[in-house]
Parts: C-alpha cells; sequence; structure tokens
C-alpha cells in the first residue's frame, strides 16, 4: 500500500473514531497519530466529521425507534392478557380492582408511545438532502 493510501485510510478512521466519540487522545493511540496532527486532520475533515456525526445520530436513533416498536408490542400484549384476564373475573372481586388499575396504567403507557405518522414526500428538502449525504457518505 503507498503512504498516500495509508494516510487516507487513517484519516477515514480518525473521521469514524471521533464520529463514536472518541477523545483526541484515544484516536492518537489507536492511530500512531499525534494529537496535533489530529486537530490539523479535523480542521480538514469538517464536513466529514459532520456526515459522520449525523450518521452515527442516525443509527442511534434506529435502534431506539426498533427499541420503541418493541416496547409498544410489550405493552398492547400485557395490555391485551389483563384485558382477558378480567373478561373472565366478576367486577366484584377485589383483584379485579388491581387489574383494572394494570389496565389503565398499560393503556397509558401505551398511549404515550403513539406517534402521529408523518411521511416524507419530495417536498420536504431536509429527507432529501438527508438521503443525498447518506448515498455520498457510502461512497
Amino acid at each position: 500500500m503507498r503512504a498516500g493510501e495509508a494516510k487516507i485510510e487513517l484519516k477515514e478512521r480518525f473521521v469514524e473514531l471521533r464520529a463514536a466519540g472518541h477523545s483526541y487522545e484515544a484516536c492518537a493511540q489507536e492511530l500512531g497519530v499525534s494529537k496535533p496532527t489530529l486537530i490539523s486532520w479535523a480542521r480538514e475533515l469538517v464536513l466529514e466529521l459532520q456526515n459522520a456525526r449525523a450518521l452515527r445520530l442516525d443509527e442511534l436513533f434506529e435502534r431506539f425507534a426498533v427499541s420503541k416498536a418493541r416496547r409498544v408490542e410489550a405493552f398492547g400484549r400485557r395490555l391485551e392478557g389483563i384485558l382477558a384476564e378480567l373478561d373472565k373475573r366478576d367486577l366484584a372481586e377485589v383483584k379485579t380492582e388491581v387489574l383494572l388499575s394494570l389496565a389503565l396504567k398499560y393503556g397509558e403507557s401505551l398511549r404515550d408511545e403513539y406517534q402521529p405518522l408523518a411521511f416524507q414526500g419530495e417536498e420536504d428538502p431536509g429527507a432529501l438532502l438527508d438521503l443525498t449525504l447518506r448515498q455520498t457518505w457510502q461512497g
């Protein structure tokens, strides 16, 4: 590998590390490059660093969204189970009050997870810019 290619790979790795939140010190140790050099690279690679951080945040959001979907499913399943059990019970029983309370709490939790649909259309320049940045970053 030529020296120029190696330097490019080091810079790419630097961008990855900084986007992941690593300090200059940690980057310097991993890459074997001085901190002043890394600071110089950071000035040179401002857009690449911003794009990498944006992509990192997007990845984290995707993980959050998935876990949110799991929470909604779990709340929904639990609420269905409680309601099914309530259907079997006589409302005069004391334990029914506990189940009603749980049903209300899970119903509130499920409502708290609700997000209205928000479709992104061609008229949304932010979505187009985001897609363009992703395609540019991926190569």
